[in-house]
């Protein structure tokens, strides 16, 4: 279940993201995760000191699988969000996101046969919900066993990715109905929360923890159930 990752290598630190839904907020997530990631860093230096502490060089990206289309790259700026616009902002953050979608940044999908099998795999399920398939993620695992395809990973960790991927296929599908209905009755108001029941029936089956909600929302199970009693 965990689709992002921050590592430093050459004193560069890389924070990377998986979204399979565009968010156009993802330089202003980036600025707190970052925030996080140096206060740890520097949490034994002398910040009132007089010698300059050396940090790693942030670098941003964003590796895109939704269904929605989206350019094969794009960049995405904090100073996007700020209300007042200015051409030289005090304070910029670039986000760099790539879509892995096939047909999209084959060249660069190239480079990572890791990540250009695991398109193949979301491809093939996506084919099979298209034919109203009702086992696509287990067909689509078979598929990709037998076609050399992610083979090893996928038959040693089988239960664990069909459990991952019906959870995420399930937000995904309630999240679609949600914005469905909301474009059909004109609602902008309803988006936060209907996010917030979806995650909250998820935890209530079982099929996410009360961390994912807090990791997905900032908010902890009891704060949400509060907040959709204001909604109400």
């Amino acid at each position: 279940m965990r689709n992002d990752a921050s590592l430093i290598l050459d004193m560069y630190l890389n924070i990377y993201e998986h979204q399979s839904t565009y968010s156009p907020n993802m330089p202003l997530r980036s600025l707190l995760y970052l925030a996080e990631m140096y206060k740890i860093l520097v949490k034994d230096k002398d910040l009132y000191g007089r010698t300059l502490i050396k940090i790693p060089t942030p670098k941003f990206v964003v590796f895109y699988n939704g269904t929605e289309e989206r350019p094969s790259v794009e960049t995405l700026r904090l100073s996007d969000a700020f209300i007042h616009k200015t051409d030289t902002p005090d304070l910029e953050l670039v986000c760099t996101v790539y879509n892995i979608n096939l047909g999209k940044n084959g060249e660069f999908l190239k480079k990572c046969p890791v990540l250009a099998e695991y398109m193949q795999f979301i491809d093939e399920i996506r084919q099979n919900e298209r034919t109203d398939d009702e086992r696509p993620i287990e067909k689509a695992i078979d598929w990709c066993i037998e076609h050399d395809i992610l083979r090893e990973f996928l038959k040693e960790h089988r239960s664990e990715v069909l459990k991952a991927m019906t959870i995420d296929m399930t937000f995904e599908r309630r999240e679609e109905l949600i914005r469905r209905d909301e474009r059909a009755a004109g609602r902008e108001e309803g988006r936060a929360e209907g996010t917030m029941k979806t995650l909250l029936d998820l935890f209530f089956e079982g099929m996410i923890t009360s961390d994912t909600i807090k990791e997905k929302t900032g908010k902890s199970v009891e704060e949400i159930k509060e907040a959709l009693s204001n909604f109400n």
